[in-house]
């Protein structure tokens, strides 16, 4: 056993980071899920995280896929999918120069102010429900695809074009399901490129993977048991405090803190 995996430290934080993100798949939002790094980035290196808990999010997105099965809006899929596609590659040919900092805070402040404009809207009694947009749905969906290589936050940019549609719950929560399956799915790929998988990186995850089903379903089991109008402004509540996350994590890296 590698020194890591006989850190109790090691366990105090990957176990809360692994439910934490479960219960993010399961339907939360991002704001849990990008605790996860961050929580288990306390005791190994940020890069180390992640290789760490990409396998462990390709089992709760199979979990997620059975347990939202039959929910999925393939206009939005077809839509976002393809620029998905050419975020990841991107973000794989600019792994070398593009820092995880600047990523962050850019996605911060932008989706700050996509919560802004909601609640100033809500305040007015105003919201509106936006229509399906081939060149807004492909360019968030680059956004996400790079955003979600480079620095784990593609929630963020998918949340900004498909909330508005305004779609019920379950429909939302299975496209987005089916969404960042096939982009972690095809991350793998520039992972291993990349060489950022190894023996106990993956030994660390097959351990972890047992807590990853039992957290999915937590997260599946309340949001469909929620009415639309908690949903919609519980998920920009943790708009909210994503953005604030990632401004703060984006502001604190290039700082050098």
């Amino acid at each position: 056993m590698t020194p890591l995996l006989s850190d109790p430290a090691f366990y105090l934080a990957a176990i809360p980071a692994v439910l934490l993100v479960g219960l993010s798949k399961g339907g939360f939002g991002g704001a849990m899920a990008l605790l996860g790094v961050p929580m288990l980035s306390l005791v190994v290196s940020p890069v180390q995280a992640a290789a760490i808990l990409l396998p462990i999010l390709i089992v709760m997105d199979i979990v997620s896929l059975w347990a939202w099965r039959g929910y999925m809006d393939r206009r939005t899929l077809s839509i976002m999918l393809p620029g998905a596609l050419m975020g990841i590659a991107i973000g794989w040919a600019t792994a070398a120069i593009v820092t995880e900092g600047h990523v962050r805070l850019i996605v911060g402040l932008v989706t700050l102010a996509f919560f802004l404009r909601w609640a100033f809207e809500k305040i007015a009694g105003n919201v509106r429900i936006a229509s399906q947009s081939r060149p807004r749905g492909t360019f968030w969906g680059a956004v996400a695809g790079f955003t979600s290589f480079v620095a784990h936050a593609g929630g963020p940019p998918y949340q900004v074009y498909a909330l508005p549609l305004g779609q019920d719950p379950r429909l939302y929560t299975g496209t987005s399901v089916v969404f960042f399956a096939i982009v972690n799915a095809v991350k793998l790929v520039p992972y291993f490129a990349l060489g950022q998988f190894d023996r106990s990186n993956l030994t660390a995850s097959l351990i972890l993977i047992p807590l990853a089903p039992l957290a999915t379903l937590a997260g599946v089991w309340v949001i469909k048991r929620m009415k639309p109008t908690v949903f919609y402004p519980f998920m920009y509540v943790m708009v909210l405090i994503v953005s604030l996350k990632l401004i703060h994590d984006g502001v604190f890296d290039l700082m050098g803190w």
